[in-house]
């Protein structure tokens, strides 16, 4: 863009938002205006801002009025500046007043949306309610629930089960396991003895008995 150099100093010293597109495309298109030499008058600033504006309905259209707001403030910064180019500062003003309660309005709105999304979420858990695909996953899991109930377990599997949780929870060791699996071998060959030694004792007094 062709600019003297006290004017290309002023245009990059402007104070605007580097991150906001919409701003710094405004402020090449005034550069451009200025540099063929045509005034920037109130009918160009609003045919560049699609003025008037709607209310903002959400975020999105908030962050678009700040933008807005932004673009005005460079306006005027530059009329201080360059008052033949940019003529219509009174006029800019205005439309920033109006601007600045547009946006308090959307904001004021937006924060009651907010604020009774907020609270129809809140009566929703004192309530106990709950969303409809949650209470059919819930009634999936007690379906399954029931149908465990009815499949036999076996005692081994169980057992098997339990004894994994326990090493796995650090309850038991393995060289426990093992010592509580030889006590149990021990107590059942010495009940196999016992009762075979009981069945035989049995059998020699009958013996005896008719013996006699």
């Amino acid at each position: 863009i062709p600019l003297n150099l006290r004017a290309r100093y002023v245009f990059c010293t402007a104070p605007i938002n580097r991150n906001l597109p919409f701003v710094c495309t405004s402020l090449l298109k005034f550069a451009r205006q200025f540099s063929r030499n045509e005034p920037l008058t109130f009918q160009w600033i609003c045919k560049h801002l699609h003025w008037p504006v709607s209310s903002p309905k959400s975020i999105k259209d908030l962050m678009h009025l700040e933008a807005v707001h932004d673009i005005l403030d460079l306006y005027l910064w530059l009329s201080y500046r360059f008052m033949d180019m940019f003529p219509h500062a009174g006029l800019v003003r205005s439309i920033q007043k109006e601007l600045d309660a547009i946006i308090q309005n959307g904001v004021y709105n937006i924060t009651k949306l907010i604020r009774a999304s907020e609270a129809a979420s809140s009566l929703h858990v004192m309530e106990g309610t709950v969303p409809s695909h949650e209470a059919s996953i819930d009634e999936n899991s007690r379906t399954g629930l029931r149908g465990n109930r009815r499949t036999p377990i076996n005692s081994e599997t169980q057992s098997g089960s339990l004894t994994s949780k326990l090493v796995k929870d650090g309850l038991l060791t393995p060289s426990m396991l093992k010592q509580l699996e030889q006590e149990w071998l021990k107590r059942q060959t010495d009940h196999g003895s016992h009762a075979g030694g009981t069945s035989y004792d049995m059998d020699n007094f009958k013996k005896t008995r008719k013996k006699k």
